[in-house]
């Protein structure tokens, strides 16, 4: 049962991210219900695998903050085949860190803030729309917001599925009897997409795509696990989700990683008391995000017919315990704060240049920054 729960918070917590953030670098429609569609079952095949292999409860999923990073680049050049080639490339960067002793230090290196104050950066625009949605649509967006907020007083874990139930509820009410969504586009397909490769989409995508993913999370998601005294085989599960996402790439995955939030589920005394065993809450993940995928198209169908404000309301509530998590880190280490902030502020701003988004720029422009800040603060005041 815990597994069962476990891929149900997972999935329904940030399927519409993944929907709208494959539509922002240019995925049709029926590229992201198969984007979707393919991310759960790369999840499922890889849970079976490290599961039944090393007989410890490792959980994957998708990396919803970058999903969020997507969302916030946009179009690239080249459009979404040049995206689906970022997304290839990003895989083959997992699976050398799992070969490549020092390119995992290489982004170790990566100051921990930096990182962080980049995706809260990149998160700020969309935990916005919950505030604007209820300005500009009060009567569907209101709805949805409520439920987050009554699901927290009742069970803090369910809300952010309560929000979103809601305002599939909202969408069904608003579609029905028009016609909007077909019983075609309700039957799951996959979708392939030849990759290609442009500078401005490996820069602006794929680079800070692998950031986010390492940084967010399969770090965090080795140190959960440790937390309940688990190791995690680290260049197993690295090559693992690394070829992962190489293999969905093409019909519209972009990134499959270690679950960092949902992993205490699996690995802690919710599935059980017995700690040999819980890796079957693993297996029932597995088997459970199989069914979920049937739904993708089905889901997909309704985020395009749905009103214009209450997906993207639904999105940035989803979000906004990442954001926050992210920006606390990013501001916790005082002696780096100016240059988090820098990133926090550039990554935030959606800026273009070169063709490449803002997320690239905040991050080499915060590490340029933070050696010249933490050094004059040295300076102007010595302990």
């Amino acid at each position: 049962m815990t597994g069962v729960v476990l891929a149900v918070v997972g999935f329904s917590s940030s399927f519409v991210v993944v929907l709208a953030g494959l539509g922002a670098v240019g995925a049709t429609p029926a590229q992201a219900s198969s984007g979707l569609l393919v991310l759960c079952a790369a999840q499922a095949v890889g849970m079976l695998w490290l599961s039944l292999r090393h007989r410890t409860p490792l959980t994957l999923a998708w990396s919803t903050p970058g999903a969020a990073l997507l969302l916030s680049t946009g179009s690239v050049e080249g459009g979404w085949p040049a995206a689906v080639g970022a997304f290839v490339l990003t895989g083959v960067l997992i699976v050398l860190t799992g070969l490549v002793p020092w390119l995992g230090a290489l982004v170790a290196r990566i100051p921990a803030s930096l990182a962080r104050a980049m995706l809260a950066g990149v998160l700020l625009p969309i935990c916005l729309e919950p505030v604007t949605g209820l300005v500009e649509a009060p009567l569907q967006v209101a709805p949805v917001v409520l439920a987050w907020l009554g699901m927290h007083v009742v069970a803090r874990r369910w809300a952010v599925p309560a929000a979103l139930a809601v305002a599939l509820a909202v969408v069904v009410l608003d579609v029905a009897g028009t016609g909007a969504v077909a019983a075609a586009d309700l039957v799951p397909t996959l979708a392939w997409t030849t990759p290609t490769w442009t500078l401005p989409a490996v820069v602006g995508i794929a680079v800070p795509l692998y950031v986010v993913t390492m940084a967010s999370q399969n770090v965090p998601g080795v140190a959960v696990m440790s937390t309940y005294g688990y190791a995690v085989p680290w260049r197993s599960a690295m090559t693992l989700t690394g070829l992962g996402t190489v293999l969905a790439a093409p019909l519209g995955g972009h990134a499959v990683n270690l679950a960092a939030i949902t992993a205490a589920m699996a690995a802690g005394p919710m599935a059980g008391a017995d700690r040999g065993r819980r890796w079957l809450a693993s297996v029932s993940a597995a088997v459970t995000y199989l069914v979920l995928a049937l739904g993708s198209a089905a889901l997909a169908a309704l985020v395009v017919a749905a009103p214009a404000q209450v997906v993207p309301a639904a999105a940035g509530l989803a979000l906004l315990g990442t954001c926050g998590a992210a920006l606390a880190g990013a501001l916790a280490d005082e002696d780096g704060r100016e240059a988090a902030l820098v990133c926090f502020l550039v990554a935030a701003s959606g800026v273009t240049v070169l063709g490449v988004g803002a997320a690239f720029w905040a991050l080499l422009v915060a590490l340029v920054v933070r050696p010249l800040v933490r050094d004059r603060s040295a300076h102007l005041d010595p302990p």
